[in-house]
């Protein structure tokens, strides 16, 4: 099971839901042999070996690398959805393992003045802002409502798939700017991802709002800032930022470690 929370021990409290999940009760009350419970950005990053380039989307002029299955290798596995998953996929003498975290939690770095402006308008609201506050569900709407703020317009109540498609229509600025500014501002935490990681082999852009998001990231601020790196600006720039357009990629990687857990406790029974 790939859960939306920081797996630790038995209990695990689901960041942006009211669940609280019991690995030991939930085996017993379903009668389960086992049951392992793992975050849902490490069942992500353990799909990217078994997807195929049909199910991948170039986002700017650099496709997939390939390497020998030899050659150590790392990745950036990162995406929105109830929050932002961030996990890190490294290859290491043939074989995968993946450094789950809770890097989507990393607080907010604004770039330049309108981002600056932004994040005093969500300091009126969370205090602290991290990244999650603003690329995610709910953080559409906690961008479209600090924007609508700093316009002096009373901001609507709207839904992320309402804000999506009055930009898509053009009829409303700030959704419009809603959506560029998530991108941007999720292209330089992708950039970031990379350097901290190290992850000079790619990153794989995925998560439940990835559809709605891919026009917007292929406009090209998504990708400007991703490189907008200093002095690094000339690495990122080859470094290939790749969509997952897998319909179920967390549930291809949840059986990934499904059948790596079998093959632990049975071999090759």
């Amino acid at each position: 099971m790939a859960v939306a929370g920081r797996v630790d021990g038995d209990s695990i409290q689901m960041t942006n839901h009211h669940w609280q999940i019991s690995i030991a009760s939930t085996r017993s009350e379903l009668a389960l042999e086992a049951l392992e419970v793992i975050n849902d950005f490490k069942a992500m990053a353990l799909a990217v070996p078994m997807i195929g380039p049909q199910q991948i989307v170039p986002v700017g002029p650099v496709g997939v690398l390939t390497s020998p299955l030899e050659r150590a290798a790392t990745w950036a596995v990162i995406g929105p959805g109830t929050g932002l998953g961030v996990a890190a996929l490294l290859r290491r003498d043939g074989r995968y393992q993946v450094v789950e975290t809770e890097a989507g939690h990393s607080g907010f770095a604004p770039c330049n003045g309108d981002e600056l402006a932004l994040l005093g308008q969500l300091q009126k609201s969370f205090g602290r802002v991290s990244n999650e506050r603003l690329i995610s569900g709910a953080g559409l709407r906690h961008i479209y409502q600090a924007l609508c703020a700093l316009a002096g317009r009373e901001a609507e109540v709207l839904s992320p798939e309402q804000i999506s498609a009055r930009a898509a229509t053009g009829t409303d600025p700030q959704c419009v700017q809603t959506m560029e500014t998530f991108a941007a501002v999720f292209g330089a935490i992708a950039g970031d991802s990379v350097l901290n990681f190290g992850a000079w082999d790619g990153i794989y852009l995925s998560g439940g709002m990835l559809p709605t998001l891919l026009p917007w990231l292929q406009r090209g601020r998504f990708r400007e800032r991703f490189e907008d790196k200093g002095r690094f600006r000339s690495a990122l720039q080859n470094v290939p930022t790749l969509a997952i357009v897998h319909p179920q990629p967390g549930l291809l990687g949840a059986a990934v470690a499904a059948a790596a857990i079998h093959d632990q406790r049975h071999g090759d029974r």
